[in-house]
């Protein structure tokens, strides 16, 4: 969320300025295998590296050994380009791997599996992949695979609700909502419920108490961020070193 909200507002940055700059992001956890994780995640890097590496690589003209190699290519870069440690190069090498395999016949088993299925083994995937990403060093990684495994020294009895605070429980409430297509999908309703004139134009009224709504409604949420950020401590953007 960090990162998809700095790619909201430079769209919207660029919208004041009057131009349009593509989605960075389309509710990537919704995905149900690592392969529509990264057609939704961070668009514009993995396009970049498709048409500057993968295709200039050969992409999947030459055969399907060499496409295989291109993507394990691809994704150790793309691990280097986060940063010259073994973590990012680990979480590269991992995805691409994960893709490998969707490649050579695991992606036909998803496609066979109940959808819930499908999407648990998406989300646990990128989550291991997150604590490469995220740790210091493989130690670190050790220990974070160590303690979602339940070997971890830590005390595992206290409730997660007894660790968070009514506020970071709203937040987490807010960021699981709006990580879906749920907040799209009742817009686009209703504005299927509003009366519409020729053509499937709505009448003027009805688009005025519509643009009205999303003002309001968007407004409202911006007062409500801005005030959590006030109260709250500084927190550096996560991506700075990239």
């Amino acid at each position: 969320f960090d990162f998809c909200g700095y790619s909201f507002m430079a769209i919207a940055i660029g919208v004041i300025l009057g131009f349009r700059l593509p989605r960075n992001f389309r509710y990537p956890y919704v995905s149900q295998s690592i392969t529509e994780f990264w057609r939704r995640w961070h668009i514009s890097l993995s396009t970049w590296f498709r048409d500057y590496l993968y295709i200039p690589l050969g992409g999947n003209r030459r055969g399907r050994a060499r496409t295989l190699v291109n993507l394990f290519v691809v994704f150790l870069l793309c691990g280097l380009w986060h940063g010259a440690a073994y973590t990012f190069v680990l979480w590269g090498v991992f995805h691409g791997l994960l893709l490998i395999v969707e490649r050579l016949g695991f992606a036909r088993v998803l496609g066979r599996s109940p959808r819930l299925l499908r999407h648990v083994y998406a989300m646990g995937a990128v989550m291991v992949g997150w604590v490469l990403f995220r740790a210091d060093d493989l130690g670190q990684a050790l220990a974070f695979y160590r303690a979602m495994a339940g070997q971890s020294a830590a005390d595992q009895a206290a409730p997660f609700l007894h660790l968070v605070n009514h506020e970071q429980l709203l937040a987490f409430l807010l960021a699981f909502l709006f990580a879906t297509p749920l907040v799209e999908h009742l817009g686009g309703r209703l504005r299927q419920l509003l009366p519409t004139g020729p053509g499937g134009t709505l009448p003027r009224a009805a688009a005025r108490l519509h643009t009205c709504w999303r003002v309001l409604s968007l407004a409202g949420l911006f007062v409500l961020c801005y005030v959590y950020v006030l109260a709250g401590t500084y927190s550096p953007f996560l991506y700075f070193r990239f």
